[in-house]
């Protein structure tokens, strides 16, 4: 193969990398509250209950936001349901996974683990089967100070200070027909009106995240996001966007080129935005003249847990619902989406991976034993370089056709500037060839390698297991080097890499 040059100039800026693209995603949903992040007779639980491998492994992931309590379960959930005295909670039957929910976990402990591990909470209301003065309800008792109804019965439930959560979701995938209270755009926009008015006048200081498509294939992509941003208007911050995907047709190639579509559907929902802001009369008095930027809320790879039997809880506790199993093309999916948010740091300001253990996750457990899967990897290699400038990449080398998503260069790739180093996060699409890498920051010299980590493995389809754990997983990068101030390392096929270069 040829060789692949990234072309960067530290002028060449795309915006500051904000730390909330690394966020992650708890939903009360399958193993993923229970038996995941809370298991009060596993051998790990601490005094609160919470899994100390889990989450000392979720530290390692840097995680910044934490979205909670759903997507899809969120629109069947009533927030007074999960606070006070947990002996009078009511154990209630969740609709859409067709669980059992026994309300152990609420408010109060949620913001607890978020405190615990340093999380900034991003909480979504029901605006399915709830109604805006709910919502409003929830941010008065997380935010106010004591002196009202909800504000104290959060005192009186033990937090005499405010949470001041600043990240509200006005519901969730609220243009999807599969959920509870879905309705068109018109009638979501005005509901989500009325809910952002009532909850910004208790608290003018916190941000909203409106609805946006949650799927591209629906007949309303697109148009949805029009009309909820013209009618919501200066209430939105944010408005959201969704992405799973898979390797159904079992074509590897086509499989990893899936970064042209992320870049495609990003930069589509943001040319809505630009068109919203810019429409005559947009600009008045009362909306004022803003923009809404992007939160990619749900992203993963996810396709083999799907069907009924992997989403139909039957009423069980805890039962296990999408708990896909990661390998080594999966992981080097979820590194393209890394590159594709970091190439679009001026308009996408949060993203929350789907989700953090057990369901569609980096973590599993086992009873008491605990997997760090494939996907892990990726996401901890570029959490521990996040931080700068997002540069321009341009890669001049060779390219591939994929079936459905087009042409691609083989060497996906994007970059980050802070101080005196650069931080270059490429990925080799080549199922069976090598490739040599040149980084070339063309107003700036290379002096030297200053760490870099590689991800690869026996063969596409290899994942971890309970029994061979250390299958995929990253290693130390050290062979690189560095002559007339580039840089050059060789990437085997099938690989990703992290690379902190001293300028």
């Amino acid at each position: 193969m040829k060789d692949t040059t990234i072309h960067l100039h530290s002028g060449f800026q795309i915006g500051r990398v904000d730390p909330r693209i690394f966020g992650g995603f708890l939903e009360h949903m399958g193993r993923a509250v229970y038996e995941g992040v809370y298991d009060p007779k596993s051998a790990h639980a601490d005094e609160d209950g919470y899994r100390t491998d889990v989450l000392d492994a979720l530290r390692r992931l840097r995680y910044t936001v934490m979205r909670y309590p759903g997507g899809n379960f969120v629109s069947g959930y009533h927030w007074m349901d999960g606070v006070g005295p947990r002996e009078q909670r009511p154990t209630v039957r969740d609709l859409a996974w067709q669980s059992t929910e026994p309300n152990q976990i609420g408010t109060d402990e949620y913001m607890a683990l978020c405190r615990k591990m340093g999380w900034t909470p991003m909480l979504t209301v029901n605006l399915g089967t709830g109604t805006p003065e709910e919502a409003h309800n929830w941010v008065e008792y997380c935010n106010s100070p004591a002196g009202t109804k909800y504000a104290d019965l959060r005192v009186a439930n033990g937090s005499e200070v405010p949470y001041g959560v600043k990240l509200w979701c006005l519901g969730n995938e609220m243009d999807g027909p599969w959920q509870l209270g879905h309705v068109p755009a018109d009638q979501y926009a005005i509901r989500a009106q009325q809910a952002a008015k009532m909850m910004k006048d208790t608290d003018p200081t916190i941000e909203m995240v409106v609805c946006g498509s949650c799927t591209t294939q629906l007949p309303t992509y697109l148009e949805w996001d029009r009309q909820v941003l013209e009618y919501v208007g200066h209430y939105a911050d944010y408005i959201s966007l969704h992405r799973y995907v898979g390797n159904e047709n079992d074509d590897t190639p086509d499989f990893l080129a899936i970064s042209n579509g992320i870049d495609r559907q990003i930069e589509e929902m943001d040319a809505v935005c630009r068109y919203v802001e810019g429409k005559p009369g947009f600009a008045s008095a009362w909306l004022g003249k803003k923009r809404a930027y992007l939160c990619f809320d749900e992203w993963n790879v996810w396709y083999r847990a799907r069907g009924d039997e992997h989403q139909d809880g039957k009423g069980k506790f805890a039962p296990h619902l999408i708990e896909e199993v990661y390998n080594l093309e999966d992981a080097l999916v979820v590194a393209g989406f890394l590159n594709s948010f970091i190439r679009h740091a001026d308009v996408l300001k949060i993203a929350n991976i789907a989700q953090i253990v057990n369901v569609i996750a980096p973590i599993l457990t086992r009873g008491d034993d605990m997997l760090i899967q494939s996907i892990f990897y990726p996401l901890e290699m570029v959490a521990k370089r996040r931080d700068g400038i997002s540069l321009t990449p341009v890669v001049q080398g060779p390219t591939y056709e994929g079936k459905t998503n087009g042409e691609v260069t083989v060497i996906d790739a994007s970059a980050i500037l802070t101080g005196q180093e650069l931080h270059v996060f490429a990925v080799n699409r080549s199922v069976d060839e090598s490739a040599v890498v040149h980084v070339d920051l063309a107003d700036r010299e290379i002096a030297a390698l200053s760490d870099a980590e590689l991800l690869t493995g026996p063969d596409a389809k290899a994942a971890n297991s309970f029994e061979q754990p250390d299958l995929v997983k990253a290693q130390p990068l050290e062979d690189a080097s560095i002559g007339e101030g580039k840089a050059s390392v060789e990437l085997p096929p099938l690989s990703a890499a992290a690379m902190t270069l001293r300028l």
